[in-house]
């Protein structure tokens, strides 16, 4: 039993400063090359067309459309163009629309998405788009610190809250820097979609992280505490693993299945959410569970 605790005190120690590691990388990431904010927060145009028949090659779709200032162009799906630039009027988009199709006329081209965003809208989308990550993560703090006052006798009460929030700084902050990366070197944009996964990730991940605080709570409630506190971590974590292992690897596949068969306006955010879901499970064993028991031990 004494070799099982230390070598369990190991796994924990390991993983927890490979988390660090983790999120560490991802800060200089992105802190190197930035966000390849999309057109939702920098603001701008995006449109997408598709051809009935063969796609044209990008040399000669981008000599059509010459005059219309700076255009970033990439191939959408099998048959199509995603075309970025500057904030467009309407009629500058028929336009770019009327020189497509007599370029290419018999290509059966048909517009599929056109979004045009002010720069004003877009930096309003982004200060409330942090804003609302902010108050999500205080109220997380603020509702575990009350379900779980009971333990102030082996914990601060503040305690729980915390180490729920520095996991899920680890959950958004690793996939922030995977798309970082993403985005210098292969174009993928930062769009209100990559928001709306973090926000959906948050609550996944706090709810996997509650459910075996629980636990915690549960058995200590029971007699345990003080010296036998690592040991009731461990135990509450052993307790719940199956549950969180079947609804992390089921919730995976849906997602999975979305990446590689759904659009591709959506793939990026199954994306996001599969990096995110697998990271909150991750995380609420081997980041919050060791703070507790770190918390633990600097009030004994």
């Amino acid at each position: 039993m004494a070799f099982l605790d230390i070598f369990m005190n190991k796994i924990y120690t390991i993983m927890f400063w490979f988390s660090i590691l983790l999120v560490v990388v991802s800060v200089i990431v992105v802190a190197v090359f930035g966000l390849n904010l999309g057109v939702d927060f920098k603001g701008g145009s995006v449109l997408e067309i598709e051809f009935a028949n063969e796609r044209p090659e990008v040399s000669l779709f981008q000599n059509s459309v010459s005059g219309f200032g700076d255009l970033l162009i990439a191939p959408s799906g099998n048959n199509g163009f995603m075309i970025r630039t500057g904030e467009l009027s309407e009629d500058n988009h028929q336009a770019m629309l009327g020189k497509f199709k007599e370029a290419f006329p018999n290509s059966g081209l048909e517009e599929k998405r056109f979004d045009s965003v002010g720069p004003l809208i877009g930096n309003e989308l982004k200060n409330k788009s942090i804003t609302a990550i902010i108050l999500v993560l205080l109220a997380v703090i603020v509702y575990i610190a009350i379900v779980f006052r009971k333990l102030s006798r082996v914990l601060p009460f503040w305690a729980m809250g915390v180490s729920a929030i520095i996991a899920l700084a680890h959950d958004v902050i690793i996939p922030t820097g995977v798309f970082a990366l993403l985005g210098h070197f292969y174009g993928i944009e930062i769009s209100a979609v990559f928001v709306a996964a973090a926000l959906t990730v948050l609550g996944y991940s706090v709810s996997d992280t509650v459910v075996i605080f629980d636990r915690v709570r549960e058995n200590v409630l029971k007699g345990g505490g003080g010296d036998n506190f690592p040991a009731i971590v461990h135990k509450s974590i052993m307790q719940t693993l199956t549950r969180s292992l079947n609804t992390t690897f089921t919730t995976l596949l849906s997602l999975v299945a979305i990446y590689f068969f759904g659009g591709d306006s959506i793939k990026y955010f199954a994306l996001a959410m599969i990096m995110g879901i697998f990271l909150g499970a991750y995380s609420s064993i081997f980041v919050a569970s060791p703070l507790l028991v770190w918390w633990n031990r600097k009030v004994h």
